[in-house]
């Protein structure tokens, strides 16, 4: 199974989230529906809260606390990709997680313009 791993998440205005995952690809995550549909969302309307969102340790999801969370699927499922000018951008250090090759071994294949492997998401 892929795993949508989350690199970074930030608060927006209106409890929206900016989810940035280890592909390269940036989502919005609306929250409001969990608050209609999930009473302990609801703590989330508190700004303060909202804004102290994090991603939980290995970025198989974001966490408030110690009580809310939401899982990497949920949010690459229901959230609205957004363009950036990053988009597709990888890190040498996720490559190398991904794909189980050395960091080494990747920076020495761009440098000698390897050929650039096919990635999953590039169909999606």
């Amino acid at each position: 199974m892929l795993f949508h791993k989350v690199r970074d998440v930030a608060a927006l205005s209106d409890m929206r989230l900016s989810v940035q995952f280890a592909n390269g690809a940036t989502k919005v995550y609306d929250t409001k529906s969990l608050d209609r549909r999930f009473p302990a969302f609801r703590a989330l309307r508190n700004g303060a809260l909202f804004g102290s969102v994090e991603v939980d340790q290995g970025g198989y999801g974001i966490v408030w606390g110690d009580d809310l969370d939401l899982s990497c699927d949920e949010l690459w499922e229901n959230g609205m990709k957004v363009k950036t000018p990053f988009d597709g951008l990888m890190s040498f250090s996720d490559a190398s997680e991904l794909w189980g090759l050395s960091e080494s071994t990747l920076r020495k294949a761009v440098a000698y313009g390897k050929r650039k492997p096919k990635l999953a998401w590039d169909n999606e």
